[in-house]
This record gives structure tokens, C-alpha cells and sequence, in this order.
């Protein structure tokens, strides 16, 4: 009875461990991901593309470390009611999705939520420009992360004329005051530009072309990209320059290195908000309740999924 109990005991501690381990096996997908990138790097360049990055062993403890503290700000926003925004924009390539997976990696869909816009509708291009964002801001105890904002009006609108001069302008006059009503609504905004330079852009569009799973993140518009590089700059410096305002600043991640471009931009988004922890009650598992008259119908075993693995 003994021997009984020790092995189940045994195995129970076994799946415990296996499910803490799943609890980190994205971040190891994604980690192996960036693995294969380099492996891609050292073939074209006979070079190793980790040389002078962070240590993986560092990057991972801060990683985890940092993702339990927006797991206490998810929950301070929640008890709070606070109202967040926080916009991500950069040049193709330059780390802004992969910055905002290991944020909201850990973190409640119902409370942190992605808006990732299309290119407007027929429809929408006829609206007030702000309109179609305002749908995606946040209620009281939400954080809205925009991947790609209503900047894009200075950015990839204005060098591929997609706007007129005149809509151009109207765009600076009205964005300052419009993030100042977000501001004095009670929301709070943060705004972020990825900066890579000419070479990392170029590194990083070669890896996608050589590299069958992201091919299809180079769209015509990211090649052309390319092209306009300095265009682009200047319009992200007049960007920055006209948009640079005290109840919404711009900050800048140095984003060459990709991991340290995530951990500096979690730990400077952590900065910005007072959060606290908050206390909560503690939860028991309630008793299963068992019923001698239940008997579990059988499943059809055609309707199962077939175990290939």
C-alpha cells in the first residue's frame, strides 16, 4: 500500500514539473526560432551571430523576472481601474513584435490586448483620421499595446504618398492635442520608437529572404522600404520632433540587439507606471463533486484527433 502511495506521489510531482516546464516552453520556441536565425547568419557570414549579445542565461532570468512584474501591474491595472496605452512604432524589422509577444506573454488576453490595424477601408478613409483607433482604446482596467499607430499618417503615409501635404499637416496640428485629451482622460500613454540602423535593417530583411517560415513578413511595401531608408529618417525626424510633448514623449529603444531591446523596453514600460502589488485573497480548490448515479457516456473513437505524435 505503501509502494502504492510513493509512486503516485511520484508521478503526481512528475506532471507537476512538466506543467511548470510547458509554462515556459513559448519563450523556448521563440528562443530556438531566434537559434535558427543565426545559424542562418553564421552560414551566409562565417561568423557567430551571438558574439557580442547578452549572456541567455541573463536574458532569460531578467525576462522571467520582468514578465512577473507586468503580471503585477496587469493585476494593479485591474484593481485600480487605470486605463493604458502604449504604442510601438520603428522601421520594418526593427523588434516591435517581438518586444510586445514577451509582453503580453504571460499576461491576461482580457486584460492586455494587441490592436495590429489593417490598412483602412474605403470607408474608413473617409472618416476623421483618429476614428478608427478610438474604437481600440482601453476601458477602466485594460492595456491596449499598438502595434503600429496613428502615426503611421507620418510615417509610412507620408513617404509613400499615401496622404496630401495638406492631411499631412492637419495630422501635426491635431496629434498633440489629441494625446493630450487621451492624457487628461485619464489614460496612460506611452509611446515607443524601435531604432536599428541601415546594416541591421539590411541583416535582418536577408535573414527573412533566406529563411522559409518568414518570407512572408517581407511584404512590397517592406521592400520598398528598403529603398526609401532615407526618407523614412526624415520623416521619423520631423515625426519625433513635432510629436515630442511633455504629457506624451517619445522614447527611443536602441534595438540592435534584439534581447536587450526587449528587456530595456519592459523594464523602462514597468517605470513609467506606479503600480503596487495587490493583495489577494487566498483560493481553495472547492471538493469535486462526485454523483453515484453519473455514468460518462462513451466517445466515438473516429471523433478523436488522430495520434500522429
Amino acid at each position: 500500500m505503501a509502494d502504492d502511495t510513493n509512486e503516485e506521489s511520484e508521478n503526481y510531482a512528475r506532471r507537476v514539473q512538466a506543467e511548470m516546464l510547458d509554462s515556459f516552453d513559448e519563450e523556448l520556441e521563440m528562443e530556438i526560432d531566434d537559434a535558427r536565425l543565426d545559424a542562418l547568419f553564421d552560414k551566409a557570414t562565417h561568423q557567430s551571430a551571438d558574439a557580442a549579445g547578452i549572456d541567455r542565461r541573463r536574458y532569460f532570468r531578467e525576462l522571467f523576472r520582468l514578465q512577473g512584474e507586468l503580471v503585477k501591474l496587469q493585476d494593479w491595472v485591474v484593481h485600480a481601474r487605470v486605463k493604458m496605452v502604449v504604442l510601438f512604432e520603428g522601421r520594418d524589422a526593427a523588434g516591435k513584435g517581438g518586444a510586445i509577444k514577451r509582453i503580453t506573454q504571460r499576461l491576461n488576453p482580457r486584460v492586455c490586448r494587441v490592436a495590429a490595424l489593417p490598412a483602412p477601408s474605403e470607408r474608413e478613409r473617409t472618416q476623421w483620421y483618429f476614428q478608427r483607433y478610438i474604437a481600440h482604446l482601453p476601458a477602466a482596467g485594460e492595456i491596449v499595446l499598438f502595434d503600429r499607430s496613428w502615426y503611421n499618417r507620418a510615417g509610412v503615409e507620408r513617404v509613400m504618398g499615401f496622404c496630401s501635404d495638406n492631411e499631412y499637416e492637419e495630422f501635426f496640428r491635431t496629434v498633440p492635442e489629441f494625446e493630450k485629451m487621451l492624457v487628461r482622460s485619464g489614460i496612460i500613454l506611452v509611446k515607443y520608437w524601435f531604432s536599428i540602423t541601415d546594416d541591421e535593417q539590411n541583416l535582418r530583411f536577408q535573414m527573412r529572404l533566406q529563411d522559409p517560415l518568414k518570407q512572408w513578413k517581407l511584404s512590397p511595401m517592406d521592400l520598398e522600404s528598403r529603398r526609401r531608408w532615407e526618407l523614412y529618417t526624415k520623416a521619423k525626424e520631423a515625426m519625433l520632433e513635432r510629436t515630442h510633448i511633455p504629457e506624451a514623449p517619445w522614447w527611443i529603444v536602441a534595438a540592435d540587439d534584439k534581447k536587450r531591446a526587449r528587456l530595456n523596453c519592459i523594464h523602462h514600460l514597468l517605470s513609467c507606471v506606479p503600480y503596487k502589488d495587490v493583495t489577494h485573497p487566498s483560493v481553495q480548490l472547492p471538493e469535486r463533486v462526485y454523483n453515484p448515479d453519473y455514468i460518462r457516456a462513451p466517445v466515438p473513437s473516429d471523433m478523436f484527433v488522430p495520434a500522429v505524435y
